[in-house]
């Protein structure tokens, strides 16, 4: 504190404002440092230090202890000299010093309490199911040291059936564990690594959803939203709680929860992760994520057991409800994982394609390409050993597997680039277009345009699927939302031609036209039609055919007219009509595809950070 020279050489030392002597700390005649405390003031209920402004000798000391002094008023004087001063200390050393306060061990205590090493028996329980805990799941996921934690010192709001200290150790954290940490921040930064995370606690209550463990979730969604935060939810857990005692609201109807969660759809990545059970609150919430991974014991249903029975419908033991067996061929689940770890390996693949480009990679000859596609018309072909022979090696993440088996989802990289890949798999209807591969694909499309990812698609169809047990599938709606979406994406598209490319089912493939896509190649195995060349010969020519009674001629005749429509219908045909771009060899797709990439850098996200409204659920 500054003060002014006297006639004597000491320095009168002032009060800053108005206040109350409540302390004073030396004598006249004593040695102080530079910086000591001598007078302490009361103002505003706060305690303030008036120090020395120099070493030397204090002198003409005022203060007096319930003294009140005005601002400017001298308090003391110090004279400079060169002598020993006393050890003396400030307000804040003598109060804190080394040693750990009351009131930080009392944190510290609590602190440690919610953590697994103070949960020994609850741990053990867990890991006696094959589990892992809350904790460990988000410590697997988050980058070592990165994990900020909110709200781990809330308790359920249950004072009215239980001690405050029961709750304090048997409902840590109300249940869910939830922060912001880094995934992925060694390829991609720190900062493009942020991360919400929500982890249910089985441990807890069975993870269910209580009035504060709500408001932290609300907490992580705002801060999300605000933030553009990837959202990772552990979503294990049996709904709503009941037993909530210390609340205003009846029902928990006005809770925003669910809305919040829904709103960012399209705005950011969200992946929900679940083991064991999950019903009620807690599955709708993971029916809004974007991609589920479920480990194989997993049970996901909109009511438990307990809600089932209540509501007259049967008692179900929790397995039988909504198993994997169920869920995953049903499109719920997009990929099986065969345990937790796997489980967050898989997420931390799948926000790696929405956080940025690899700037190292490798990828397999390509030569390998030219061989994959048999001779022989009617051989299937892999579909998968393509998609892995183009794309940079290790990359690829297939989603909903067991759903929709005739079209292949999945997301990939090309030369570090992310990119959403679709793909007709002639293993399964031969590669046609049923309504669970369109609703399938044009979800997929929905995904990839939301976060600005490009589009292949590798074309081998006969077109859309036919006939009446089709039809009782509404595929009339079904299979043209592949044509809606496609008409709206603001992400480029790239097509290749395979093999066949038949009818309303290879426009769909294409974007909507072959001349949608910024590049539409094909193989020289490439096919096209209205429909497939030999159904089109025998229905063109049906009456010519039954014509001929003897029946090795009249399949001749059919071998025939195949042969010279197929020359007709053939790659360099259709390149030579220009309604595809090119034919090329087959180990020049992957440069073809990433030159076309380069053309079109990634789209700006508009300042809304949306570029659709939302992703549909399915």
């Amino acid at each position: 504190m500054s003060g002014a020279p006297t006639d004597q050489g000491a320095v009168d030392v002032a009060s800053p404002f108005t206040g109350v002597v409540v302390e004073v700390l030396a004598a006249d005649g004593h040695h102080v440092s530079a910086g000591a405390a001598i007078v302490v003031l009361e103002a505003m209920k706060m305690h303030h230090e008036v120090t020395a402004p120099t070493a030397g000798v204090l002198h003409d000391l005022r203060a007096v202890v319930g003294d009140q002094v005005n601002d400017g008023d001298v308090l003391f004087a110090v004279a400079a000299d060169e002598a020993q001063p006393e050890e003396t200390s400030t307000l804040a050393e003598r109060a804190f010093g080394d040693a750990v306060r009351d009131d930080l061990q009392r944190v510290l205590d609590r602190r440690a309490g919610i953590l697994d090493e103070g949960r020994p028996e609850a741990v053990e329980r867990r890991h006696a199911k094959g589990r892992r805990t809350a904790r460990e799941n988000v410590a697997d996921l988050c980058d070592a040291g990165t994990f900020s934690e909110y709200g781990g010192l809330a308790i359920a709001a249950q004072k009215a059936r239980r001690s405050e200290q029961e709750l304090i150790e048997r409902t840590p954290a109300d249940g869910i564990v939830t922060g912001i940490g880094a995934v992925n921040g060694d390829a991609f930064g720190p900062e493009d690594a942020r991360c919400a995370v929500m982890s249910y606690d089985y441990t807890v209550l069975a993870g269910t959803q209580g009035v504060r463990n709500h408001k932290k979730t609300d907490r992580m969604l705002e801060i999300a939203e605000r933030l553009r935060l990837p959202v990772v939810l552990f979503a294990e857990g049996g709904g709503g709680r009941p037993g909530d005692t210390d609340q205003a609201e009846l029902f928990h109807l006005v809770v925003p929860t669910f809305r919040s969660f829904a709103r960012l759809s399209g705005l950011v990545p969200r992946v929900g992760i679940v083991s064991g059970n999950c019903f009620a609150g807690n599955a709708a919430l993971l029916g809004c994520c974007d991609v589920i991974v479920a480990t194989p014991d997993a049970s996901i249903g909109m009511g438990g057991p307990a809600m089932i029975e209540g509501g007259g419908l049967g008692s179900f033991a929790p397995e039988d409800i909504g198993p994997v067996e169920m869920q995953a061929p049903n499109g719920v689940i997009d990929v099986v994982a065969d345990d937790e770890a796997a489980a967050v390996a898989v997420a931390r693949q799948f926000l790696s394609y929405f956080q940025g480009a690899l700037t190292e990679w490798d990828a397999a000859g390509q030569g390998t390409l030219r061989s994959l596609i048999p001779e022989d018309p009617k051989r299937i072909h892999d579909a998968r050993a393509v998609l892995d022979g183009l794309a940079d090696s290790g990359s690829v993440l297939e989603l909903r597997r067991a759903y929709g088996n005739g079209m292949i989802t999945a997301l990939a990289r090309f030369e570090g680039r992310s990119v959403g890949v679709i793909a007709n798999d002639p293993s399964h209807l031969s590669g046609a277009l049923d309504a669970d591969g369109s609703d399938k694909a044009a979800r997929f499309m929905q995904l990839c345009d939301a976060f600005g990812l490009p589009i292949l698609s590798l074309v081998d169809t006969p077109g859309f699927m036919v006939g009446p047990d089709s039809e009782a599938q509404a595929m009339v709606r079904r299979c043209s939302r592949m044509f809606l979406t496609a008409a709206t994406l603001s992400v480029p598209w790239l097509s290749v031609v395979v093999r066949r490319a038949y009818g309303l089912g290879a426009q769909a493939m294409a974007g909507g036209s072959f001349h949608a896509p910024i590049l539409n190649v094909a193989w020289p195995t490439g096919e096209f039609g209205a429909m497939g060349v030999e159904g089109a010969v025998r229905l063109a020519l049906r009456r010519e055919l039954e014509a001929i009674e003897d029946e090795a001629e009249r399949e001749q005749r059919v071998k025939d007219l195949v042969a010279q429509v197929r020359s007709q219908s053939g790659a360099l045909n259709m390149a030579a009509h220009f309604e595809i771009d090119d034919v090329i060899d087959p180990a020049d797709t992957r440069a073809r595809i990433v030159g076309a990439l380069a053309a079109a850098p990634p789209s700006p996200t508009p300042p809304s950070g949306r570029r659709r409204t939302m992703v549909d659920s399915w």
